[in-house]
């Protein structure tokens, strides 16, 4: 699976594709250009696939309650039953490509993953921002542990990070329960990510670690299922600053005997800056990384959290 791309879902109008209602495109640089070279893109357009055009009447979310319906602004078309229709074969021919995540564009009625626009009645009045896309519902329905998110929330540095190292530890999981796993495989993988699971859920590692300790007396469906639920949704709880600080310490009991005083010393400043926010958290990690490399600790060489997603990213890199 390493060889095989990592598929992402993404609403085409991101990628620049002219899909729009008005003929327009919304493209992203950071996803084309920034993601881009990492991952191959699945585009999707909802109301374009299920045969709506472009240019076409403008639709909005209209109800109360469970009751939302998809109507044309102008006309009051219902485009609901369609759309549920569509979204649900959609999903289905989406399965088979093992995606790895999904970016969807933020207050479409089609797509949006939260706080679309829903308006009362029969579309009059002021709206609320309480509702999802009728695509969006859908699919995250039926892969409820699969990384989502909207382009403008990934304006936000933190939101950003945590779903792009989502997306690759989502794909590692993957690629762990392919038809051959054993148990022993699932122990190898928890064991990889024990600090990148700490910096984000230390109580869920010990969940997690008690459930692959008793994974021989468990159905191996059973097992996978719920290691998979705990991990992502572990992932999905965002890394602070204190959690990376206490893991970096954790590195260090690794380093006892082999650094001198000097370059321990060294090491804590750099952790002790970073925990003020004077440096990026790349700053101590490049240098735990270096003594990985120069004591040759394996266990450490083997964490998926000292890189946990392409450094050309720079999501490490701000302070």
């Amino acid at each position: 699976m390493r060889d095989e791309p990592i598929r992402i879902g993404i609403s085409s109008c991101l990628l620049g594709k002219p899909v729009r209602y008005d003929g327009g495109h919304k493209r992203d640089r950071f996803l084309t250009d920034g993601l881009g070279p990492f991952v191959e893109w699945v585009p999707v357009c909802p109301e374009l696939e299920m045969g709506m055009g472009v240019p076409r009447e403008t639709v909005r979310l209209v109800g109360d309650g469970e009751d939302v319906r998809l109507l044309a602004e102008r006309s009051g078309t219902d485009h609901t039953r369609a759309m549920r229709a569509y979204a649900d074969r959609r999903v289905r021919e989406l399965a088979p490509l093992d995606l790895c995540g999904y970016v969807l564009k933020k207050d479409s009625p089609s797509c949006g993953l939260l706080r679309v626009r829903v308006y009362p009645g029969r579309g009059r009045g002021t709206p609320e921002k309480k509702g999802r896309g009728l695509f969006a519902e859908v699919l995250t329905r039926a892969f409820p542990e699969l990384p989502v998110e909207e382009e403008g929330r990934l304006n936000d540095p933190v939101l950003r990070e945590s779903f792009i190292e989502r997306l690759f530890a989502y794909r590692r999981l993957r690629s762990l329960f392919r038809p051959r796993w054993s148990r022993g495989d699932l122990v190898r993988f928890h064991t990889a990510h024990k600090l990148q699971i700490m910096s984000h859920a230390p109580k869920a590692y010990a969940e997690l670690g008690r459930l692959v300790g008793e994974a021989k007396a468990l159905p191996r469906a059973a097992l996978r299922r719920r290691y998979e639920e705990g991990f992502m949704a572990a992932l999905g709880l965002h890394a602070t600053r204190r959690r990376h600080v206490n893991v970096m310490h954790h590195v260090l009991g690794f380093f006892r005997t082999a650094l001198d005083p000097a370059s321990k010393q060294e090491l804590l400043a750099l952790i002790e800056d970073y925990r003020r926010g004077l440096v990026p958290l790349v700053v101590p990690l490049t240098l735990i990384r270096h003594s990985v490399r120069r004591f040759d600790v394996a266990w450490l060489r083997d964490q998926h959290y000292l890189e946990p997603h392409p450094k050309e990213l720079m999501l490490r890199n701000r302070v």
